[in-house]
């Protein structure tokens, strides 16, 4: 059977990046990187629908060890997806990319002290390859489908509906009367993106969501791009938006009132029809649910033109020709966008075993965000949700070279961390959050944890440090020899003994 140091699961952004820092810091290790898709790219390949771009900016956004190469803030996603393969392109990761690979099961063997990970292929083949180490890169969502509410009377529905998680190649929105249900980043992209095309849009939501306009340039670094090496300039520019970004979040934690009339009067002055404000009200407080940044203001440009406008109803129900509401109001629509969120699923569905028996993954801590309690030999890769999701993926993917170098160094095997004081809480690592689809998967996400470091801090500032300087053995890692019908450490492909 096919053998590899390690396996990532997933050619996405933090699978592309930890393939790097995997080739950048253990250039020893053979690694082999499962994709299910015929792409690279995760979310940037998947996700087409109109206006697609990131919610973060794209100096710490994009990976450490490469910088952002342009002045657009908000980048869309053809060139995050460009992005992404030109890193790797330029690191050689393509040779070590299976396609069309999807992960059915992860089964540790702890006789032979290694992962036998089960793929099937689009004609249904299966196959087996083995790995000393088993990395993660998933992301946090299901890719086959999104969150879809059960909305009543969809069936007579004679016009489109849609989901952006499936964006239909073919779809003719020109002149056409659209209704977008949902008020996140993905309602929040789509309305401006579409505005101009359409007869007219309208952003249908159950309650408002918090929305801060950011300039769509960075004017600033491309005046000091011109003074100093690029390099410099865009370094200085992720240095700088990683400390604003987080002074907004501790700001609002410590602050809520005055984030969030701040947030409220900046709303106020981006509209033209004051009595629109308490469409972009919302009843709770900033950072309880992710905030939606948009570029320049286009949403409320867009509403400012009257070629799009905001309700704030419940659905009663669908009707033939649009969407009957709590009101009494009916909304024409050719056209339904279900921007409706996302669902939850983790390991990208892999069934994750030891020695044959299921893994509870939602009946688990994990260990600094990156290990998972009492599983050996495995790391996930998981990102910021209060902040670019790259900057934890990429310390976490360095913390794993680390760890798999001293696993090396010091001739051991196996390592796994165990909570010996009862840490486990009731809440899930996601748990901080008061968004729909944080709380639907409450029942698949690992737990949160009562200290460090099984405690999940979603803070830069205190990761960076705990995982990229902080001594790798510690009293809570359990570090276990091979076993003595075991050789030495893999090197390279190799078959593996029976």
């Amino acid at each position: 059977m096919e053998h590899h140091d390690v396996i990532i699961i997933g050619a996405g952004l933090s699978g592309i990046g930890t393939a790097c820092h995997l080739t950048r810091e253990c250039p020893g290790h053979s690694y082999l990187i499962l994709e299910r898709r015929e792409a690279i790219g995760g979310t940037w390949d998947l996700f087409r629908y109109p206006g697609i771009r990131s919610d973060s900016d794209m100096f710490s956004f994009g990976y450490a060890f490469r910088p952002w190469h342009a002045l657009q803030t908000l980048a869309d996603g053809p060139a995050i997806r460009q992005y992404i393969a030109d890193t790797a392109r330029e690191h050689e990761i393509l040779p070590h990319i299976r396609f069309g690979q999807e992960t059915q099961q992860a089964d540790w063997d702890s006789t032979a002290q290694r992962w036998t990970v089960t793929t099937r292929d689009s004609r249904a083949q299966i196959r087996q390859v083995t790995c000393r180490f088993l990395i993660s890169c998933t992301g946090y969502y299901d890719h086959k489908q999104g969150y879809l509410p059960d909305f009543p009377g969809v069936e007579r529905f004679r016009g489109r509906c849609i989901h952006p998680q499936q964006w239909p190649e073919d779809l003719d929105y020109q002149g056409k009367r659209v209704v977008v249900i949902g008020s996140g980043a993905t309602a929040v992209t789509l309305v401006p993106a579409m505005a101009d095309a359409v007869a007219h849009i309208t952003m249908l939501q159950r309650s408002p969501s918090y929305i801060m306009s950011v300039p769509a340039y960075d004017s600033l670094t491309g005046v000091l791009s011109k003074l100093l090496p690029k390099s410099w300039a865009y370094r200085l520019a992720r240095r700088r938006n990683i400390a604003i970004q987080r002074w907004i979040y501790r700001a609002a934690k410590r602050w809520p009132e005055q984030t969030r009339k701040l947030l409220l009067r900046g709303v106020s002055k981006q509209l033209d029809d004051q009595s629109l404000m308490p469409h972009f009200t919302p009843s709770y407080m900033p950072w309880d649910q992710r905030l939606c940044a948009v570029p320049d203001g286009d949403l409320f440009n867009a509403i400012n033109s009257g070629k799009a406008s905001v309700v704030t109803d419940q659905i009663a129900e669908f009707t033939e020709h649009g969407i009957r509401l709590a009101s009494g109001q009916e909304l024409a629509a050719d056209i339904v966008i279900t921007a409706t969120g996302l669902q939850l699923q983790v390991l990208g569905g892999t069934q994750l075993t030891l020695d044959g028996v299921p893994c509870k993954v939602n009946e688990r801590m994990t260990y600094k965000g990156v290990l998972m309690e009492g599983v050996p030999n495995m790391a996930w890769i998981f990102g910021y949700t209060n902040a670019p999701w790259t900057l934890k993926a990429d310390i976490a993917a360095r913390y794993v070279c680390r760890l798999l170098n001293h696993l090396n160094a010091t001739g051991l095997a196996e390592v796994r961390p165990r909570d010996r004081a009862g840490n486990a809480l009731s809440e899930s690592m996601m748990g901080a959050l008061q968004s729909g689809y944080v709380q639907r998967a409450d029942a698949v996400l690992p737990r949160q944890g009562a200290a460090l470091p099984w405690r999940l801090l979603n803070a830069y500032e205190q990761d960076a440090p705990m995982l990229l300087d902080e001594p790798i053995e510690d009293a809570i890692l359990e570090f276990t020899p091979y076993s003595p019908n075991r050789q030495a450490p893999y090197r390279g492909v190799s078959k593996a003994p029976a």
